[in-house]
């Protein structure tokens, strides 16, 4: 379509602060075709819709790369649908679903076949998969590549899910040694399984069932054993690690030590270890209940303190949602209750909080939530900043306050940690591929089905 010898855009974002991963640019944006087409002070041409951003930041579409949409299988705990809808309203354009709480777990090229299906289905937004690595399935590694996923995921702790367990040593080696050749990641869930288990049992059998107890029975050592050991194993086999919801400074101490030397690793942290301690487990119960758990205000602190000094690489959410039964207090304790945490449309808004409370400047978010994840898992070419030739995946921000309530979190059963959480900001619209997914007037918006995304090759570290 032309206007006066010049191409009209299908989309023009204008007045808004642009936010690049090296700074804030007063910018309008122009998007033809799904993609960026330019990002300029003024844009001359026109277009079939101006989109008026005054008094707002857009930001990159964040990139969530840890959430559980538990389909198929498990759809009444969540599923592509309605996972994708909560994933959206925060701002999220782009997933990648863990492989462990659906049934069949992905851990076969058919179940990442089938669960592919599902979401192209029903995603409004795109997304990758994760594959999984446990007992028995090294034969199944190298079809579960080629098919495409984004990298592998492993337990180093019991994972209190009989379709998905955890490795012992030999397999962790064998694994790591298979994912190497691969040129894939491996993600791990570091607590010390030995460790975790023995505590555990010890509480149980002093019915030691507190808030307290729970925390006890999986300490920082654990976290730190785990890690420790797996780098080890990454030094003989090769393996790129990718280290999830890392808990504590001394963890990520560990991991600093092993990039220093370097070592092909990275590490994540939650929103909720940021914004939470483990007095809100005390306060909340089994709503707050997560592995590894939230930690003491004093461990918390030193923990937003290594994120500010940017030794942690990224932000995920850890979207774990299940059947509200399963978090019910009357009928679980805190230590047979679910453990995760339902938080996966809230992980930009934290990350602005974080910046704010601390006086970050904004674009460290855009390399938080969308920059960073993107250059570890291969999607760089197209997502994970605001720049000619990528995907139009955007987020405008207002800094209207927002309460999250029942009705405004999408997720399918959105009570949550996060209920009544305020925040200093709010997600207004959202596009994806340039098509307009969430507004806050009207909600989801069902414009698109979402593409899966695949990668063939390892990205190089750079984050």
């Amino acid at each position: 379509m032309f206007l006066g010898g010049n191409k009209m855009y299908d989309v023009i974002i204008r007045n808004g602060s642009v936010v690049l991963d090296t700074g804030i640019l007063h910018a309008e944006i122009g998007i033809q075709n799904g993609s960026i087409a330019e990002v300029a002070p003024s844009i001359s041409q026109t277009a079939a819709e101006e989109v008026d951003a005054s008094g707002m930041y857009v930001f990159p579409g964040a990139i969530d790369v840890h959430v559980h949409l538990d389909e198929p299988g498990r759809t009444h705990w969540e599923g592509f649908k309605t996972g994708a809808e909560m994933l959206a309203a925060g701002g999220v354009t782009t997933f990648v679903d863990m492989p462990l709480n659906g049934i069949p777990s992905t851990t076969t090229k058919d179940a990442l076949v089938t669960k592919a299906q599902l979401g192209m289905e029903k995603s409004i937004i795109d997304f990758g998969l994760w594959a999984g690595l446990v007992p028995g399935n090294t034969h199944e590694l190298s079809a579960l590549a080629e098919a495409g996923c984004l990298g592998f995921k492993a337990f180093l702790s019991p994972t209190g899910n009989k379709e998905f367990e955890s490795v012992n040593d030999e397999e962790l080696l064998l694994g790591m040694s298979h994912i190497a050749g691969l040129g894939k990641v491996l993600a791990l869930h570091a607590e010390s399984g030995p460790m975790t288990t023995f505590l555990t049992n010890q509480k149980r059998q002093h019915q030691q069932v507190t808030a307290d107890d729970y925390l006890e029975s999986r300490p920082i050592a654990a976290e730190v054993e785990a890690v420790e050991r797996a780098l080890h194993y990454a030094s003989i086999t090769g393996c790129p690690l990718h280290f999830v919801h890392i808990s504590s400074v001394e963890a990520v101490a560990v991991i600093e030590g092993a990039k220093q030397k370097g070592m092909d690793v990275t590490l994540e942290t939650c929103p909720h270890y940021l914004l939470f301690s483990h007095q809100d487990l005390h306060e909340k119960g089994n709503l707050a209940k997560c592995a590894p758990p939230l930690r003491h205000i004093s461990d918390h602190k030193k923990l937003r303190a290594a994120m500010k000094m940017g030794r942690v690489d990224f932000l995920t959410s850890d979207h774990s949602p299940c059947d509200p039964e399963l978090k019910d207090e009357e009928n679980y304790s805190l230590f047979e209750a679910w453990g995760g945490i339902n938080g996966g449309g809230c992980t930009l808004l934290a990350a602005l909080q974080f910046a704010l409370d601390e006086e970050i400047d904004l674009h460290h978010v855009a390399q938080w939530t969308a920059k960073k994840p993107a250059e570890r898992f291969g999607l760089a070419d197209r997502k994970g900043d605001i720049a000619e030739g990528k995907d139009a995946d955007l987020v405008m921000v207002s800094m209207n306050q927002h309460v999250v309530t029942l009705d405004n979190y999408y997720a399918k059963h959105p009570l949550s940690l996060y209920t009544g959480k305020q925040f200093s900001t709010r997600v207004e619209q959202v596009f994806s591929s340039g098509q307009r997914v969430f507004t806050r007037q009207d909600g989801p918006i069902h414009s698109r089905t979402g593409q899966w995304l695949k990668s063939l090759e390892l990205a190089k570290n750079e984050v």
